[in-house]
């Protein structure tokens, strides 16, 4: 106890001495908190802890559960949490806009307002398709002109226009934005099959390929939209005769990519980023482990879809490449089942557990679909049952956000700058012990400060799954204790998923 006792003494001693330079609401205190209850009654709310303030002390005994944050131990940057704008979500975005202006704006700034706590989810990563996927309204690439090698015909201007107004909107709001663009399909005429829909690539078109990759990033500059990277193949282990798909062996994606990162660095794009795979869990141990061997120097990183294997698969990727970048950019909801049920596992698997593996990003599917989880791709078989939008965009100019919006943006608040220009938050140690240790999942995370007298932002996610959904409903909140540099705060966590920010000395 001596030794606790000392250190209170040094952090008491320090908020002394900086005093003069930073308020004193940035003492020791659980200052900020955002909820999602299981009941609904809190919906990404905003409010101060009960009682308020809630301070960090000497310790005493420990809690139901006991959170202990290490933030000695310090991780990968967080750069936060989105969807993919496919051309169904742009559509839709755009048809509520054209009729319903305010309601559209209003959408946009709670789903993507970064600015620091503002009433917003703050997403910062969007994926874009380069070209159809199943869900847009037809078929297209950006030169569906057979045989054309040099690419005389590209054209980006393929792409719904909508496509670029909304992202062009999207920006206007969050300029911290990150967009990652990657096809669904090479053009039908560089495939065996002859069709965008399934086959493989014509291995004789590699470098072909790489340079449509590289055109397709000079169109999104001559559009206005910057791009933070750019994948070779969406689900390259995928091929469905329905919609754009493509089988593509690991050496052939190595292939493209050392060729593209050559033309991108010739050509203006040497910063933006390549990253490969973009498939399932279930194969973390062989593509991306194959494509880093094959073609470190030219791929940043990997990413990763939930549809087969487990979260934890992807340590087979980085317990062999620890400095290569995983994102994890893909998982879709499904129209009627449980909002509750899908938000605990979207927080343990996903927006917590995928980053405790690594992920610097947690995207969902598409950004926005209708209560029928459409538009889709005139006879595509994908999304049966019918997938979910983070958003619903209704007929009558209307808008509801769904269980995705609520699970990212309770992890959202944890990462985001907490100055303007500032940096991202990194994930760091955490532990959870106690009797009832199993009833939270909790994520840790710090984000720095541009000033070097202003505190850090310290932050948990924390999941309260301790429901008995199993045998007998029956919620039951969880008083833990926080331990943080040998001080300790306690606090009751509901069912549900809340954020907590403190601030101390770096």
């Amino acid at each position: 106890m001596a030794d606790l006792g000392h250190r209170a003494c040094v952090v008491c001693c320090l908020r002394d001495l900086t005093r003069v330079f930073v308020p004193e609401y940035r003492v020791l205190t659980l200052s900020t908190q955002w909820q999602t209850t299981w009941d609904r009654k809190m919906l990404l709310t905003y409010l101060q802890p009960d009682p308020d303030p809630i301070n960090f002390v000497t310790p005493g005994p420990i809690g139901s559960a006991d959170i202990v944050i290490n933030d000695t131990a310090v991780y990968q940057t967080v750069y936060g949490f989105g969807a993919a704008l496919t051309d169904s979500s742009a559509q839709l975005l755009y048809n509520l806009k054209t009729q319903n202006s305010g309601s559209y704006w209003s959408l946009m700034d709670y789903l993507f307002n970064a600015t620091d706590g503002a009433n917003a989810a703050g997403f910062s990563f969007i994926r874009v398709p380069l070209g159809a996927t199943d869900f847009s309204a037809k078929n297209y690439s950006y030169d569906d002109v057979s045989g054309d090698t040099p690419l005389y015909d590209f054209n980006i201007g393929a792409t719904p226009s909508y496509v670029f107004t909304v992202l062009r909107d999207i920006l206007s709001i969050n300029n911290m934005l990150r967009v990652y663009v990657l096809p669904w399909s090479p053009p039908g005429w560089m495939k065996g099959s002859g069709t965008m829909d399934g086959g493989s690539l014509n291995t004789a078109y590699i470098s072909v390929m790489a340079n449509y990759l590289l055109k397709s990033l000079q169109g999104f500059q001559s559009e206005g939209i910057p791009v933070y990277a750019i994948g070779i193949q969406n689900e390259p282990e995928n091929s469905n005769p329905t919609y754009p798909t493509c089988s593509m062996p690991v050496s052939t994606e190595a292939d493209i990519g050392i060729a593209l990162r050559t033309y991108m660095n010739g050509n203006g794009f040497g910063d933006t980023k390549i990253i490969g795979y973009e498939h399932n869990w279930a194969d973390a141990a062989n593509y991306p482990v194959q494509l880093m061997q094959q073609a470190a120097s030219s791929f940043d990183g990997v990413s990763f879809h939930c549809y087969a294997g487990t979260v934890s698969d992807q340590a087979e990727f980085t317990s062999q490449y620890p400095n290569k970048e995983v994102y994890l950019t893909e998982c879709s909801g499904t129209i009627g089942t449980d909002w509750w049920t899908d938000i605990k596992w979207y927080m343990d698997n996903l927006f917590i557990g995928s980053l405790a593996y690594g992920s610097s990003t947690g995207l969902m599917w598409n950004l926005a679909l209708d209560g029928n989880g459409n538009l889709k791709l005139p006879g595509t078989t994908s999304c049966t049952p019918p997938c979910r939008g983070v958003v619903q965009v209704n007929s009558n100019g209307t808008w509801n956000v769904n269980q995705e919006f609520y699970a990212m943006g309770q992890a959202s608040k944890a990462i985001l700058p907490r100055d303007a220009g500032g940096p991202w938050g990194q994930r760091i140690g955490v532990s959870v012990g106690g009797e009832l240790n199993w009833a939270l999942v909790v994520g840790a995370y710090v984000t720095k400060r541009v000033s070097t007298t202003d505190w850090n932002r310290y932050s948990i996610v924390v999941l309260n799954w301790d429901d008995s959904e199993s045998t007998t409903w029956n919620p039951q909140p969880v008083t833990a204790t926080i331990e943080f540099r040998g001080l300790q705060a306690t606090y009751t966590f509901p069912v549900g998923v809340t954020t907590l920010w403190w601030y101390g000395p770096d």
